[in-house]
């Protein structure tokens, strides 16, 4: 190659003329191998190189001589690589270019004397990236021993990328020609991660970030592009900017990230790779596409944890570029009927965007438990398992997945016996759905005469057709914060009066409690301004941001009222650490109340009004705060959280406690004897009420009241039906004093004795 001569046309023409070769490639009017042997010497000729060579991996992860110009063509599809051998292993491995003046010097040098590449000093190769795998490599070579420039370096890498995004697609090979070509990992796999929402269901991938479509590309106006770039970065910058100089609703970690965001923006490499990326003729979107497959390969090599997070942070900087390009929404595009979304995490407005009618399951590589996207799966009823590490590069588009949120594990391509397995649990879960449904309108009471009020949790309108489907008693917990936190900005009184009269309607005359907005901490409204905060989990949240801005609470308040006008209304508090932040809260309501009586407006026939028991605190000053309230609720998800400091959202420390021990129950005994002798009614809105055994350690705790998930309400009333709350207390009386951290096997042994479904 000439000294300083990169591509004598350009990388531009040099693609536009690949893509030409591969013009009908679809429609097999030429031979695959001709095709091949076409782009190879097209990239020769323009590269000024005497040999140019593809290699792509097969099942088996050796890298195949596929096409050449230069070489011995008996050679193709007879030199195979094992994998990590020779040049071409190694750029396979290392997932990065190598450039080499004199190649048979090089340790790693592999002689295959059926090529016939003696002469050949000089070396370029470059992997052709796939989800961050290499599932390939191209070669250019040369006689003459000299190093290939930066800007060869940057042209190759731009066909590689071509090259691999057609290849995949199916415009280089045919996909009966790619059977045993390892575009992606294609082989069963069984990734162990944690249940979020229960539940079964199979079907195809959609990855959240959908991948770029091959006629995407390649532009026509590399200036135009260019300008798209420079457009996009400037008010992705501005848009970081805005939210760190405001610090509008981020604090601790989240601010942390923002500005881990802002100083990558700012990369000169990175913003470099992208521009060169562009101006040798891809789309803005390809450009951004390739240098986070870059990165990708990049970091993933990396055992240090923190510089894998490092990627983490590209891939969301490069999602949301590829958003401020594009402005696509999840709910614009075509989704197969059987969808399995497969994302990184997601926030409740992404979730909600997609079709329910084809959201099958949700499978992600973060979030927890108590994350926002597993309450909407919940409320939603689509299985959803998390916590399933490097699951996007393990998957393409399309691949068939199970979700398995019964046993918190993902089935990737499963086997036809798994799929068939799979299927036979998912009939029997429909024959428990049946008997359940037949349980609907069957009084929840124990064998020994006990009523125990079943209600469900929810907090979007969807969650209405729950009531009917369950047969529940009513809404015990309904969030009014998602409506705030699915909102680009702060809902306007008539919209927050909507829903509120929207539930109620649903609801009839069965009760529903409202809890006033439960924001702060892990749920970050971007449009309202709040300080940073280092442990914002303890920090301004719930009734504390209430009470420090009132206008909020207040308009909530004027909301609510107004919707209950001339019925029942129960509004409760959240997160209520000191009986003076209840007096305050309910002061707001008489003020409200008064205000609606100046204007001659209507006001609820009956209001109730309670806290949510959540902060440890309250365990030694019920006596002072149930003589205030109406009615308590316990929620045992925040309030087992903070007695043992174990924040539930972060899956390092989420699972160091078993919420059936001794200390949690008997907090719990402590709140249900204090209610039952102060006559204050008291429930149960946690998770806990929506599961079987916990349900059980409850009611038999004396608890009579519980409100659950909608798909735990059946379950839980099959239990209730089949338990003896006189026996069952006798049993737990002793488990009570027990030294131990847990009790759940000595529950579970009672339930059993004593014939309980749970």
């Amino acid at each position: 190659m000439p000294a300083g001569g990169a591509m004598t046309r350009g990388p531009r023409i040099l693609l536009r003329q690949i893509r030409e070769a591969l013009g009908g490639a679809g429609a097999g009017a030429t031979p695959a191998q001709d095709r091949l042997n076409m782009v190879v010497r097209i990239i020769a000729r323009s590269m000024v190189a005497e040999v140019c060579s593809i290699y792509l991996r097969r099942a088996s992860g050796e890298l195949e001589l596929f096409a050449t110009e230069g070489l011995n063509p008996d050679a193709v599809h007879n030199t195979r690589l094992r994998p990590g051998e020779g040049l071409v292993g190694e750029v396979a491995r290392m997932a990065q270019p190598i450039s080499l003046s004199d190649a048979p010097s090089h340790p790693a040098f592999s002689y295959r004397p059926e090529t016939g590449e003696d002469p050949y000093h000089a070396f370029l190769g470059a992997p052709l990236l796939r989800g961050g795998r290499a599932i390939g490599v191209l070669v250019v070579q040369n006689r003459t021993e000299r190093r290939y420039d930066e800007e060869e370096v940057e042209d190759i890498q731009t066909i590689a990328m071509v090259l691999s995004e057609t290849v995949a697609s199916g415009e280089l090979l045919a996909q009966d020609e790619l059977r045993d070509v390892e575009l992606a990992p294609h082989r069963p796999e069984r990734l162990k991660g944690q249940k979020f929402a229960d539940g079964l269901a199979f079907g195809r991938v959609v990855l959240h970030e959908a991948p770029l479509a091959p006629e995407r590309l390649l532009s026509d106006d590399p200036a135009m592009e260019e300008a798209r770039l420079k457009l996009a970065l400037a008010t992705l910058k501005t848009g970081l900017d805005v939210m760190l100089d405001k610090g509008q609703g981020l604090a601790g970690p989240s601010f942390e990230v923002l500005e881990t965001y802002r100083m990558f923006a700012d990369d000169r490499g990175w913003n470099r790779s992208l521009e060169e990326a562009v101006r040798n003729g891809l789309t803005a979107e390809a450009a951004v596409d390739r240098v986070r497959n870059e990165h990708r390969a990049r970091f993933a090599q990396a055992r240090d944890p923190y510089i894998r997070e490092r990627l983490h942070d590209f891939e969301d900087l490069a999602n949301r570029l590829l958003r401020v390009l594009a402005g696509d929404k999840p709910g614009e595009r075509e989704l197969p009927d059987d969808a399995i979304l497969v994302a990184r995490n997601l926030g409740p407005a992404d979730l909600l965007e997609y079709p329910r009618d084809k959201l099958k399951g949700l499978l992600l590589e973060e979030g927890s438990a108590a994350s926002h996207a597993a309450i909407v799966a919940r409320a939603l009823q689509i299985p959803c398992v998390g916590r399933l590490m490097g699951l996007r590069d393990r998957l393409s588009e399309g691949d068939i997945v199970i979700a398995d949120g019964e046993t918190g594990e993902a089935y990737l391509r499963p086997r036809p016996d798994m799929l068939e397995a799979v299927q036979s649990r998912m009939a029997v879960r429909d024959q428990r759905r049946a008997e359940f449904a037949q349980l609907r309108d069957t009084p929840a009471v124990t064998l020994d005469g006990q009523r125990i009020s079943l209600l469900t949790n929810a907090g979007l309108a969807v969650d209405l057709e729950n009531l009917k489907e369950t047969g529940a008693e009513g809404i015990g917990l309904f969030r009014t914060e998602f409506q705030f936190m699915v909102s680009d900005e702060l809902p306007r009184l008539d919209a927050q009066t909507a829903l509120y009269k929207l539930v109620l309607d649903a609801a009839g005359d069965r009760p529903v409690t409202f809890r006033t907005l439960d924001i702060g901490g892990d749920k970050v409204l971007p449009y309202l301004e709040a300080e940073r905060e280092e442990n914002p989990a303890l920090g301004r949240r719930a009734i504390r941001l209430g009470l420090d801005r009132p206008s909020l609470l207040r308009m909530q308040l004027r909301a609510l009222l107004a919707a209950g006008a001339g019925r029942e209304l129960r509004v409760m508090f959240p997160m209520i650490a000191t009986v003076d932040e209840f007096r305050a809260a309910r002061e707001l309501v008489d003020v409200e109340c008064a205000w609606a009586r100046r204007r001659g407006r209507a006001l609820p026939a009956l209001l109730r009004v309670g806290a949510m028991v959540e902060c440890p605190s309250l365990l030694w000053h019920l006596d002072a705060l149930l003589p205030l309230t109406d009615f308590v609720s316990i929620g045992t998800n925040d309030l087992f959280q903070y007695m043992y400091a174990a924040d539930r959202t972060n899956p390092l420390v989420s699972d160091r406690y078993d919420p059936l021990s001794p200390p949690t129950l008997r907090a719990l005994q402590t709140i249900q004897k204090a209610c039952a002798d102060t006559g204050t009614p008291v429930s149960i809105c946690g998770e806990l009420a929506g599961r079987p055994l916990e349900a059980f350690a409850l009611i038999t705790l004396g608890f009579t009241r519980l409100s659950a998930p909608a798909g735990g309400v059946g379950p839980v009333k099959r239990m209730i039906l089949s338990a003896d709350l006189t026996a069952a207390r006798r049993g737990m009386t002793n488990l009570l004093n027990l030294s131990t951290g847990s009790v759940r096997n000595e529950i579970e042994s009672l339930a059993r004795k004593l014939n309980v479904s749970v």
